[in-house]
């Protein structure tokens, strides 16, 4: 069996070494400016990338799910140095919140994801995307008084960022400008479909050439006219190992006093939560980009993040999740194995440990660039757009927990929309059923009444028991209304029938909401 593996690694290496340094340029500015969003050690950030990529490789399920520092946990990260008062506090919380996953793992918790409505976890991540948007610009514009760590997020309410937002355009650094300015300007051209279609061109990630761009233009100011250039304290401060011993001696280490300290629970509680659901999210979307169509177990998953975020901990690094931004780097890169994410971690401790004196020359503009492009992702306006046009009741949830996270809290706004998006459901299908029948190779999946995303679970388990080689109807012909989330598994069903040999006829599920064509199926009775 183990001989079987390797041969199975050893065939895609090929792949997978090309594919896990793209990873590694992808995630190095990233790891950084994660740690500096949340105003951490730059080194934490690091670290995390480096249990992501040497150890969760290996735990999780996924072949091609890459795991690190994620955007999404930022906010809760510096909310909790500012309410602890302690990075090493905060490594308790990481410790306690890995031994929560590694439970939720073993209780078979990963069906959870599959009960959040997608209104909520979109609005979840726009509402990050905003704040990611709100706390870079003062980096950006080289504002003095963000570099002495004041990064903490609404210290009391979203008002008072917005005035020290105001107050960064008073402390403008030219230097700063001009270099997160340009590099803003890259990361935008390089996501356009004229580089996507150069060869050569698309193999280089954005985030590597807005870091040497940042990199360059600082070099040549420094050397030519010192007045453009940034000063050191708007550098990289990366810890720098003149021996192996030193390197070791950079790794901070939790205190554990803080056990007695019940905000560390709370802090906890909600890096659990969020970094599973984040994980769940990302480690789906992995499974649909996935060429090969292979289905990670998501149990398995929850207790890799559980033991990846206590080593973090243990060793001073961020809290980790599954990330889709450096997953689907690792597809689109070729990446076929495990040893495409294995790579990329390694290739983050070489760094750190020989190359500490060349990153020390990145500007934070830069890595503030990456950060403010990564937000507008998370917060496309043609996202407000896309849930205003599914209705109110995909609206609603949405942009009210958008707004609830950007006052308060994350499990604030998290909650609050949850409780927004139940009432609509509650509200449009009280008593929704859905049932399968078989004869033979013949299957009926029947929507007996109005189905929601409360459905979804039981809708996903009906489409697992679907055999290949075998037909189907999905009869919608009861059923008055069709949540979004359950239109989204259908499609996603009918997208993969054809390599399955199913046959797949439909009645009556167009107008009860717009879902796409598929050319692999049959449509009886459409009603549009």
């Amino acid at each position: 069996m183990i001989h079987k593996h390797a041969q199975f690694y050893f065939r895609h290496l090929n792949d997978d070494v090309p594919a896990g340094i793209v990873v590694f340029l992808v995630a190095l500015p990233l790891c950084l400016g994660i740690a500096l969003a949340s105003g951490a050690p730059l080194f934490a950030g690091l670290i995390a990338g480096m249990v992501g990529g040497l150890i969760v490789s290996w735990l999780s399920g996924s072949q091609l799910c890459v795991s690190g520092p994620a955007a999404g946990l930022t906010v809760i990260v510096f909310n909790a140095i500012e309410t602890l008062g302690s990075f090493q506090g905060l490594l308790v919380a990481c410790v306690l919140a890995g031994i929560m996953q590694l439970a939720l793992g073993y209780l078979r918790a990963g069906i959870i994801g599959a009960f959040f409505p997608s209104a909520v976890i979109e609005g979840m991540l726009a509402a990050i995307g905003l704040i990611l948007i709100i706390k870079q610009i003062p980096h950006a514009t080289g504002y003095d008084t963000s570099y002495e760590g004041d990064e903490s997020y609404m210290k009391e309410t979203a008002g008072s960022s917005f005035i020290e937002l105001f107050d960064a355009f008073g402390g403008i650094s030219t230097a700063s400008i001009i270099i997160s300015g340009v590099a803003l300007l890259l990361l935008i051209l390089w996501g356009t479909p004229w580089i996507k279609k150069q060869k050569l061109l698309k193999l280089i990630p954005g985030p590597l050439i807005a870091v040497l761009w940042g990199v360059g233009y600082n070099l040549i100011a420094t050397y030519f006219a010192p007045n453009w250039a940034v000063g050191t304290e708007h550098l990289v401060k990366l810890p720098v190992s003149e021996k192996a011993a030193d390197f070791f001696n950079n790794f901070m280490f939790p205190d554990f006093s803080y056990l007695s300290n019940p905000q560390v629970y709370v802090v906890a509680v909600t890096i659990a939560i969020i970094a599973s659901l984040e994980t769940l999210l990302s480690l789906e979307a992995t499974d649909k980009l996935d060429p090969l169509k292979r289905l990670a177990p998501t149990n398995r998953e929850l207790k890799a993040q559980g033991v990846g975020n206590i080593i973090s901990g243990l060793l001073g690094g961020l809290p980790i999740t599954a990330v889709i931004v450096r997953s689907s780097a690792n597809i689109n890169a070729g990446g076929q194995t495990r040893i495409a994410c294995f790579t990329h971690g390694l290739f983050l401790l070489m760094s750190v440990m020989y190359l500490a004196n060349y990153l020390n020359y990145i500007p934070l503009s830069c890595l503030s660039a990456i950060l403010l492009h990564t937000g507008y992702k998370l917060a496309n306006p043609a996202l407000f757009k896309k849930f205003y046009q599914k209705g109110m009741s995909q609206f609603l949830p949405f942009v009210i927990t958008v707004l609830v996270i950007l006052v308060t809290d994350l499990l604030k706004g998290m909650t609050i929309g949850m409780v927004v998006g139940l009432f609509f459901v509650i509200k449009a299908n009280y008593s929704a059923a859905i049932s399968l029948t078989q004869d033979g190779a013949h299957y009926v999946l029947l929507f007996n009444k109005d189905v929601s995303f409360l459905n979804k679970a039981l809708l996903r388990k009906f489409i697992l028991h679907i055999k290949a080689n075998s037909s189907v109807i999905i009869d919608a012909s009861k059923a008055k209304f069709i949540d979004h989330d359950i239109l989204e598994t259908v499609e996603d069903f009918l997208a993969t029938a054809p390599d399955d040999n199913i046959i797949v006829e439909i009645i009556d599920l167009y107008g009860k909401e717009k879902i796409k064509k598929h050319d692999s199926l049959v449509v009886l009775n459409e009603r549009v």
